[in-house]
Formats: structure tokens, sequence, C-alpha cells
């Protein structure tokens, strides 16, 4: 775990030596990142946010030579095609899963049902939210699957959602992230994005407590 946070919070050093050890390999590697954070209900702790900011902001640094286009399409491949293979999964074997004797010690009841919980709230609109909360973006299609949401409109606001997230991240990352100050203090900007991304889920369950007093 420790190792974990420190790859979290210092993303941006662990992504340059990926790229100095695995040069093209890069692109791939980063791929089945985002796919896996999103498509294997078990793992919703990967970085997601803050390592497309930082891939986009090595892009944007000549001296990396990596193509933003790249790894736009990829970062896009990867974010829908997660969600859909996360809601075949919970469509195929549902809250079984969530029981089995290995797979249930990764997948939290308490982050499921706050993922239920949001997804209740808002409806359809919730795919589109939950893409741009950690850990809740991991349960979000799982919870849809088992409530019986038709895909056809899930892959909509999948879609939707998973262009606006890249677009956003990555435009941050390549416009802003080489900026002194951003470079200089990294961590405390991930620490941000984390915390930003959090807000709506924050709020959410201030409401739903104060709902139930």
């Amino acid at each position: 775990m420790t190792q974990l946070i420190d790859f979290v919070l210092h993303v941006d050093d662990h992504l340059v030596t990926l790229v100095n050890t695995f040069g093209g390999w890069t692109y791939g590697i980063l791929f089945l990142i985002i796919f896996i954070e999103t498509g294997a209900v078990i793992l919703p702790f990967l970085p997601g946010d803050s390592l497309l900011f930082a891939a986009a902001a090595l892009a944007a640094n000549p001296d990396y030579h990596l193509n933003i286009w790249l790894f736009v399409i990829l970062f896009l491949l990867a974010a829908i095609g997660g969600d859909s293979l996360n809601f075949l999964i919970g469509r195929k074997v549902g809250m079984a899963l969530t029981k089995h004797r290995f797979f249930g010690r990764f997948i939290s009841q308490q982050n499921l049902t706050n993922a239920r919980q949001f997804f209740e709230k808002h409806g359809p609109i919730a795919i589109f939210l939950a893409r741009f909360m950690p850990i809740i973006r991991t349960f979000a299609p799982f919870v849809a699957a088992t409530s019986n949401y038709h895909y056809q409109s899930f892959l909509k606001y999948n879609v939707v959602a998973g262009i606006a997230w890249v677009v956003l991240c990555c435009g941050g990352g390549f416009f802003f992230g080489n900026i002194a100050f951003v470079k200089a203090h990294f961590s405390m900007v991930v620490i941000g994005i984390i915390l930003v991304s959090l807000i709506p889920a924050v709020v959410g369950l201030i409401k739903s407590r104060r709902q139930v007093d």
C-alpha cells in the first residue's frame, strides 16, 4: 500500500522512469493501468486522473518524444472499454462476486453501498458523474449492471463521460503540467485533483446523513 501511495503522489517521476525504461511500450502499459482501474472491479485503488494528467504533461515535453493524440485515443479506449467490461462482469456474476471467498476481500461492501446510493440518487446521470470520482467510478458500472440497467443506455453515458474525462485530464496536463510551479509541487497538485474529485461524494454523503437525521 505504501508503494501504491508513493506511485500516486509521485506519478510524474515514476512515469519518467517508465518511459526511460520501456520507451514505446509505455503506451501499452498506461493503457492497461487505466483499463484495469475501471474494468477490474477488485482494483479501484489504481491511479486514474493523476495518471492521465502526468502522461499528458510528459507528452507536452519534447524531451520524451510522446504523442499526446495517441495517449488520448488509448485512454479513451481504456476508459470506455474498461467500464463495459465492468458492466459485463456485473451482469454475468452480479453480487455473487462480492460473496466469493477470494474476490470478496477486494470488494468493499461500503464502497458498493456508496456507489449504489449514488446511482439511485442521481439516476442514469450517475454513470457520467461517477467517471470523475475515484473508487465510485470503478463500482458504478458494476452496480448499474446488477440493477438491470440496459447496456445501450449505459454505453451512451459511458462514452460521453469517457470523452469528457480524458479531454479534461489530458488537456489539463498538456497545457499546465509543465508550468514551473506545477512541476515543483506536483504531489500537492495530485492531492488537489483527488480532493476535488471526491467533493461530489462527500457532499452526497453529508446530504444523505442529514436526511436520515
